[in-house]
């Protein structure tokens, strides 16, 4: 039986190949702002923008087997560049939104569902520059656990905190061949992530593979978050 997978964002990076993984043996839903690289894609295109739309359900099943939250930010700045509206559009967009879209739709989520939310491995290692995004996806960390409390055992949650992924949300960090090096060389793998490494997690946590796992925190960061090898 195919199964109904509602991704919020999805029309570019991590999403897209996702979408493009999913998309044979599921049907596949995907709520954006944009929707040009969908083109020739088996998906459902849902017009949304998280910021301002409501999310509205009639548009699909009444059945979820697994809900994805896309949208995300890199605003790496000095905290003494940062304004307080830096702090609540970071936390608008990465965890506010998420959490009235999920409000909105987990009555449909079926017994055995999946849910996946995105964090950063900036989270767990202290970075500088990092103030703003890492306390937004903080917030998501600290949610997906108690949610994963609160639905167990009917719903999963769980939460991939990568490192740098080569996607258009971090053009301005790759943009040219000596950072690629740089970033690579800050990685016991010595490689930047891509958007596949990072949706191949994604599908796991989807698939009932996966069944055991729920409130788990995932890094999947080419060993940064783990080991020193310099």
């Amino acid at each position: 039986m195919k199964k109904n997978i509602l991704l919020i964002g999805g029309s570019h990076g991590i999403g897209l190949s996702v979408a493009k993984q999913l998309q044979d043996d599921n049907h596949v839903f995907i709520a954006s702002r944009t929707h040009e690289e969908l083109t020739g894609l088996n998906v459902t295109h849902i017009p949304f923008d998280v910021l301002t739309d409501e999310f509205d359900t009639n548009f699909i099943p009444d059945k979820i087997h697994g809900f994805i939250y896309f949208p995300g930010s890199i605003n790496l700045k000095p905290l003494k560049m940062l304004h307080l509206d830096a702090f609540k559009e970071d936390m608008e967009l990465n965890f506010f939104s998420m959490v009235k879209v999920l409000q909105t739709v987990i009555s449909k989520m079926n017994d055995g569902a999946s849910i996946v939310l995105f964090s950063t491995v900036a989270v767990g290692n202290g970075m500088p520059f990092h103030t703003s995004v890492a306390a937004a996806k903080g917030a998501i960390e600290g949610f997906a656990k108690s949610l994963a409390a609160e639905y167990a055992p009917k719903i999963r949650v769980n939460v991939v905190a990568p490192s740098l992924v080569d996607t258009p949300l971090s053009k301005r960090l790759l943009n040219n061949d000596k950072k690629v090096e740089m970033m690579s060389q800050r990685h016991p793998l010595k490689r930047v992530g891509s958007a596949d490494d990072i949706a191949a997690i994604t599908l796991f946590l989807l698939s009932d593979k996966s069944s055991w796992m729920t409130g788990q925190i995932l890094g999947v960061d080419g060993g940064l978050s783990t080991l020193n090898i310099n």
